[in-house]
């Protein structure tokens, strides 16, 4: 055998099966099925979802869930890249906090004063800051796992990263599940709850993520 013959078999041989980006959108797709099967077997929808599903306050809540959870797995695709530049990504993840802050201010002005503590309390803040990080916890694992089959440079990020798509994605399911559509709650509540994630996945990613 020719010695650039063998050169190029054993390039093919350790040339990796899988993209980075194909790694990543596995580990969100299990990640899904993760929280998903989470959600189906023990929380479950709201019991007046049929309503809720025409209700504007509904919607935008479930919309901006999801809008966090698309912009922080895109981010993540890029940041397991030693090259990493985030690009649009954080101008998507910019958007839900203008967003959010927009829709509370809206809200305060459009209730009574003497509403907004109860709006802001609502009747499941226990339950948010319990089942958000609940289901968040096998869409971390699954995106740590693809991310240590990357390059980041840039470890705690990533890990932060990671933890906001695993946030992202449990809101979106707990969305369903949650009676206070109120933007004041959401905005408070939910953040809380997607801080929690956010700082495991950080301490995870410089744990597990660097080289």
């Amino acid at each position: 055998m020719k010695t650039e013959n063998l050169i190029e078999l054993i390039v093919q041989d350790s040339a990796p099966r899988w993209s980075f980006g194909r790694i990543v959108w596995h580990a969100t797709v299990y990640g899904v099925i993760a929280a998903a099967g989470v959600f189906f077997l023990g929380v479950g929808f709201r019991s007046d979802i049929s309503s809720a599903l025409r209700s504007v306050r509904f919607l935008f809540k479930v919309l901006v869930a999801l809008t966090l959870a698309v912009g922080a797995i895109g981010a993540v695709f890029r940041i397991g890249r030693p090259d990493a530049a985030l690009e649009r990504w954080s101008w998507v993840l910019a958007v839900v906090p203008a967003v959010l802050v927009c829709a509370v201010g809206l809200e305060l002005v459009a209730v009574p004063e003497a509403s907004w503590m109860g709006y802001l309390v609502g009747h499941n803040a226990r339950f948010c800051l319990t089942l958000i990080p609940l289901l968040a916890i096998g869409p971390l694992i699954f995106l740590i796992m693809a991310l240590r089959l990357g390059a980041t440079t840039k470890p705690k990020l990533a890990g932060a990263l990671a933890g906001l798509s695993a946030s992202g994605i449990a809101a979106t399911f707990y969305t369903f599940n949650c009676t206070d559509d109120s933007p004041l709650f959401v905005a408070t509540w939910y953040s809380i709850a997607t801080f929690i994630v956010v700082v495991v996945g950080y301490f995870a990613g410089d744990r597990l993520l660097r080289w």
